[in-house]
């Protein structure tokens, strides 16, 4: 692919980006409410378009399409599994919206130190979520580094692609905070849906129509069309990624923490349902996509650069390449800008404002906007380690903050829990993820992420039993 015309896109796409980004400020954002949850004012059109960008990253067109190549058919159940796991959101959505609109939480972990009458366990689900969420920023920077590598051989070095994705996420949050991001995710996500869709329609005429497609797969890679395949997808494995990706949409909290901003609950659901249907279309739009490679680049080393060879490959019109380059390169940036606002947020209202009791909301505010660039910083460091399958590190990240998922379900159904038994299964069950993941090893053959749920439950079930209840909950919770 011309170097050129890459450089030319990305030149368009930022500047079209920051417009956006500058035309989205409305008053001044000058109170955590307004900057990190747009005054809880979006409406569902642009509130699901947001949702699904921030959702479906490089994890999709890179890690996905990644995984498919790598092991079949597996990942379209892998992904699928994700989409059931959102009907979580029915249930949890409108609970999150009520208490936010109520007491006027910004993040999730504040929710849970009222909830369960303890500041500390603010404190320590939000440090909980900053150790975990880095490396998952630092997977979406990867795949802007491996798209730019890979579409360019080369002339656009890996962390060249890591740099521009680190600035342009900054830049993005900075403006307008959360008005900004959303609103150039509704772009990102109606130019990343069109644009692929598009590229799979092209690939599966140019390898012969939908039956020659698959008659070659059937013939040539057989095992791609099984399950467990090659193996990549044995029933261990599948329970071990799909279980930290069904409660996604509880355990991340740049995802739990748009449940606040919705402007009512029609728009909630509106949300909901627009977030499914591009799910549903961009997850087969990904695993045809990685079938397509597998396909035309039988024998890759690096399964993540699946996408990058199909775009500059002769089926795809460079200018449709470059086109949709942009539009993945788009898709990572707005999870990790959003990741950065939902981080900030978490330090400066629940560590800082938990530590000096005399902060302000404006204090609060301050120290946010401080703490953007650090976290973009190590996200920086840690992509530049080159971590090969994106997918594989996402469901790492996720599965350790899958040990929140407990507290949360708690937080709403479950009147016995208590602040000893969230900080006892938040902290143990998470530093056991880190050492299993560490050490890479799996404990009587399961992963971090069954473990971490299954260790999580068990502490906070039994601690919370063995310790005494907060007696004033508001009724909120469980109305």
């Amino acid at each position: 692919m011309n170097t050129s015309f890459v450089w030319w896109a990305i030149a368009i796409y930022t500047m079209v980006a920051l417009i956006i980004a500058f035309l989205a400020r409305s008053g001044k954002q000058t109170s955590m409410n307004s900057y990190f949850l747009g005054d809880r004012k979006l409406n569902g059109f642009v509130s699901a378009l947001s949702y699904s960008a921030t959702t479906y990253s490089a994890f999709m067109l890179v890690g996905l399409a990644g995984l498919t190549y790598n092991g079949g058919i597996g990942a379209l159940g892998f992904e699928l599994i994700y989409l059931m796991g959102v009907s979580l959101v029915a249930f949890f959505g409108p609970r999150f919206w009520k208490v936010g609109k109520k007491f006027g939480y910004v993040t999730p972990s504040e929710m849970l130190g009222d909830r369960y009458s303890n500041k500390t366990v603010a404190i320590i689900v939000s440090l909980s979520s900053c150790i975990f969420l880095i490396p998952y920023s630092a997977v979406q920077l990867s795949g802007v580094g491996y798209l730019l590598q890979g579409v360019t051989n080369n002339a656009i070095p890996f962390t060249t692609g890591v740099i521009i994705a680190t600035v342009l996420a900054i830049l993005f949050s900075y403006i307008a905070g959360i008005r900004s991001v959303a609103w150039t995710d509704s772009l990102q996500a109606l130019f990343m849906i069109i644009t692929s869709t598009i590229v799979v329609i092209i690939l599966i005429n140019g390898l012969g129509g939908f039956n020659g497609f698959f008659n070659t797969l059937q013939t040539e890679q057989p095992e791609k069309l099984s399950v467990p395949g090659n193996g990549f997808w044995s029933f261990i494995n599948f329970l071990g990624m799909t279980i930290p990706w069904f409660f996604f949409s509880l355990s991340n909290p740049q995802v739990s923490q748009r449940l606040y901003m919705p402007a009512s609950l029609k728009s909630l659901r509106s949300m909901l349902i627009g977030f499914m249907v591009f799910g549903l279309v961009y997850t087969i739009v990904a695993v045809i996509w990685g079938f397509s490679a597998s396909i035309m680049f039988p024998n890759l080393d690096n399964a993540d650069l699946a996408t990058p060879l199909v775009l500059q490959s002769d089926l795809i019109p460079p200018i449709l390449g470059v086109i949709v380059m942009v539009g993945i390169m788009a898709a990572a940036i707005s999870t990790i800008d959003s990741i950065l606002l939902t981080l900030s947020s978490l330090f400066a209202r629940d560590v800082y404002g938990n530590f000096n009791k005399k902060a302000t909301d404006r204090m609060q505010l301050h120290v946010g906007k401080i703490v953007i660039p650090i976290i973009a910083i190590l996200s920086y460091l840690f992509a530049l380690m080159e971590v090969n399958l994106i997918a594989v590190l996402s469901v790492a990240s996720s599965a350790g903050l899958l040990v929140v998922v407990p507290a949360i379900i708690g937080t709403f159904f479950w009147r016995r829990g208590t602040a000893a038994g969230v900080i006892t299964s938040v902290v143990v069950s998470g530093l056991f993820v880190i050492i299993i993941e560490f050490t890479q090893t799996e404990p009587l053959g399961l992963s971090s992420g069954l473990w971490g749920i299954l260790l999580s439950t068990f502490l906070f079930i039994t601690v919370s039993l063995l310790t005494k209840a907060p007696k004033k909950v508001p009724k909120e919770f469980f109305s």
